[in-house]
């Protein structure tokens, strides 16, 4: 349960004026001897609005041990307190709320006014001119200060009387300002629309708690709402209307669909939804299709995109326009010093003689060869091209295998935070005769949107990836499409070239893309199957893996070197505990600075990993660095990434998690030295084949997975690619 306190504001040690986090000192109107310090104040921390010293505070939240300054008090809501004591006002009126009143210029307006001071500056600030020796333009700047004040501290105090954290009442204060009021009161459920990391669920809680029915319009609206953005997340870019109306009427435990159809015709009306007709020729019927708005014009616009793309003329097709391939491809091959296969030839013939291509293939099949090649011919012809990946592991490491320059897709396209757009885009297109992007399963529909937009109808477009991998993390299932499409010409590599005799990663990565039971004896060199049924011995073997067998026999870092990467984040061989007991083992020392914050503990050294994108920070989802220093005078943590640093305020690390252990889609991109991965049956909903597939491939040296041989028989024969409602593949064909 949660504990109150109370006092008057000695000292503010710290105050951060854009997220309000806050250090203050207060003097407790009860005592507490094991907090107190010598001085009688207690330390409160946590996120509230600006406090000044002489005011009187409540406080909730729960007592904390900070192994550096001790006992605190950590507050989760701050409700501020009118002063009525003469000190208590004086105190505040001279703590700086407008510069130039002093204790002994207070001191005059309380002598005046009395213990009636503060009802005057609320009612009548007028009359603060009637105190004897107060400059007419101080007393202007208090009432303008006090009225502006008092807004915001009534704006936090109606929230915190709604539940609302300190935290969550700065942002909400942030977005709406003195309209806060009558925005909740006329529809509490906009704070989900608006207010970042306020989602349905904690709108919904406040709304119930204002006593909105559970049926109610505004309700029924924003639970649609909800439910498309959830089904977004799970990789859709639209839903069917019979699917919306089921997932809705789940997550509001609304049984009558048709009040909640009567609400999506409301939505449509209104635009804040969209719904088109989808003709899909396998199915008997057209679907009606519900749409994002966002999402809709992001589809429709990379159809149209890509269609004008592909039949479009470019100076690279009529310099090729009566080239003989066998010849240009033998000779290219013999000025390279490669040899390629025909398969790879295709493929570089495709990218030069065709607008749109597709290259994919499993590990070890040459696409990275034909890629060179490639890149050796637009050199030759002086063609102008970029490099990109959707993330910035994948593109450094398509530079170290091609020696060629690669950014991430939003550095190529210059993204400009504050606008959340791209300096490139129709308008202002790329200047290159070819974008080749690498990694390209990674590619969801938004960020493939903005990169056409940025590309002239002239230019070339090659995807190279591995479609049997998982799909992107967001909406969309863009390299699929584009294949099964026919708008591209596609080369499938199947040979294996980089293959070792004693090396089983690659062979068994295409034994299980093909349906096949993994080599599993342990006898090679680079693959090995530990079997252990219960998930509690399963995370206690990966630890002794991690920390100590691999380490000593291949001489591998643990932290550097090593990526364990599981199916689930839950369970006793999931994400989450197994971060919690890698970081115990692995960075445990107490003696290295760390702070707690919530239910999470970050400590000099850890390895962490960004879990949103932040442009501002040039940092995105999936990188990941290690804890450089923890400053508490500032409230921060610097991280160590890509070879620079970052700056963390405590209040941005929402954003990182522990990365001793990541999720298969967050492993994405990306390639370690060494994989470990738990494989139970306990696993089952996530035991897929393109999961285990794509894990294995992200090992270059070194695999070893921990579990039941079931559960991998399970996951290997599990081939059912999780269907994903988009569009974009019905729009190609029929544009």
């Amino acid at each position: 349960m949660p504990e109150e306190i109370a006092g008057s504001i000695e000292r503010v040690t710290y105050y951060n004026e854009e997220n309000g986090y806050s250090v203050i000192k207060i003097m407790p109107e009860k005592r507490f001897p094991r907090a107190q310090a010598r001085d009688g104040t207690i330390a409160v921390v946590g996120t509230m609005p600006e406090l000044r010293e002489g005011e009187t505070a409540r406080f909730v939240g729960d007592w904390i041990v900070d192994e550096r300054y001790g006992r605190q008090f950590r507050a989760e809501r701050a409700i501020p307190v009118t002063p009525t004591s003469t000190p208590g006002i004086i105190s505040y009126l001279s703590s700086g709320i407008v510069r130039g009143i002093g204790p002994k210029t207070a001191e005059k307006i309380v002598n005046h006014f009395g213990d009636e001071t503060i009802a005057i500056l609320d009612s009548e600030p007028d009359r603060i001119h009637e105190a004897p020796g107060l400059k007419c333009e101080l007393a202007e700047n208090l009432m303008k200060a006090w009225a502006k004040n008092r807004v915001m501290r009534n704006v936090y105090i109606y929230l915190q009387g709604l539940g609302i954290s300190a935290k969550f009442a700065k942002r909400i204060w942030d977005e709406y300002g003195e309209k806060t009021h009558a925005v909740i009161e006329n529809n509490p459920y906009q704070l989900a629309r608006d207010v970042f990391l306020i989602g349905f669920r904690k709108a919904d809680q406040i709304a119930r708690d204002m006593g909105l029915a559970p049926d109610s319009a505004h309700r029924m609206r924003a639970g649609l709402h909800y439910a498309l953005e959830e089904l977004s997340r799970e990789g859709h870019t639209y839903a069917p209307s019979e699917l919306l109306l089921e997932k809705a009427s789940g997550l509001l435990g609304i049984e009558d669909l048709a009040a909640l159809n009567v609400a999506l015709k409301g939505q449509l009306a209104a635009k804040t939804l969209v719904a088109d007709v989808l003709h899909d020729p396998q199915a008997p019927e057209p679907t009606e299709a519900i749409y994002l708005p966002r999402f809709q014009k992001a589809e429709a616009g990379a159809a149209r995109l890509l269609r004008t793309i592909a039949g479009s003329g470019s100076m690279i097709l009529r310099d090729h326009r009566k080239t003989d391939w066998e010849r240009y491809l033998g000779k290219l091959s013999a000025r390279n010093n490669v040899s390629l296969s025909p398969l790879q030839q295709s493929a570089v013939k495709a990218a030069l003689s065709g607008k749109v291509s597709v290259l994919t293939g499993g590990p070890g099949t040459g696409k990275t060869t034909a890629l060179q090649m490639l890149i050796n011919a637009l050199r030759e012809g002086d063609y102008p091209f970029k490099l990109a990946s959707p993330t910035g592991r994948a593109a450094k490491r398509l530079a170290e295998t091609t020696g060629v320059e690669a950014s991430t897709i939003h550095r190529m396209l210059g993204f400009v935070p504050g606008e959340m757009g791209f300096e490139h885009d129709e308008e202002n297109p790329l200047p290159v005769d070819m974008v080749v992007v690498d990694e390209a399963s990674m590619l969801d529909l938004w960020l493939f949107h903005s990169l056409l937009k940025a590309l002239q109808p002239t230019t070339h477009l090659l995807l190279v990836g591995d479609v049997d991998q998982l799909p992107s993390v967001g909406a969309g299932n863009v390299l699929r499409d584009v294949i099964e499409s026919g708008v591209a010409h596609v080369t499938r590599l199947q040979e294996i070239f980089r293959q070792d005799d004693a090396s089983h990663i690659v062979s068994n990565a295409h034994r299980i893309n093909q349906g096949l039971q993994p080599v599993s004896d342990n006898n090679s060199k680079d693959f090995f199957f530990f079997n252990i049924s219960e998930p509690e011995a399963v995370a206690d073997e990966i630890v002794k893996i991690v920390k100590a067998k691999v380490p000593s026999r291949w001489g591998f870092d643990p932290i550097q070197d090593i990526q364990v990467i599981a199916p689930m984040y839950r369970g006793a061989a999931g994400v989450n505990n197994l971060n919690e007991r890698l970081q115990a083992e692995l960075n445990g020392d107490l003696r290295q600075a760390q702070v707690t914050l919530g239910n999470r503990v970050f400590r000099v050294g850890d390895k962490v990993m960004q879990t949103r994108n932040n442009y501002d920070k040039d940092v995105f989802n999936g990188d990941i660095g290690f804890v450089e220093s923890i400053n508490d005078s500032d409230s921060s943590l610097e991280v160590e990434m890509h070879g620079g640093y970052v700056d963390y305020d405590f209040s941005e690390t929402v954003d990182l998690m522990l990365a001793y252990c990541i999720s298969t889609h967050r492993s994405q991109g990306s390639e370690y030295p060494v994989v470990v991965m738990p494989v139970l049956t306990q696993h089952y909903m996530m035991l897929q084949r393109n999961l285990i597939y794509t894990a294995i491939t992200r090992a270059k040296q070194l695999v070893v997975l921990v579990g039941t041989r079931k559960a991998l028989h399970i996951a290997v024969n599990n081939n059912r690619v999780a269907e994903r409602h988009s569009g974009l593949l019905h729009r190609l064909r029929v544009y």
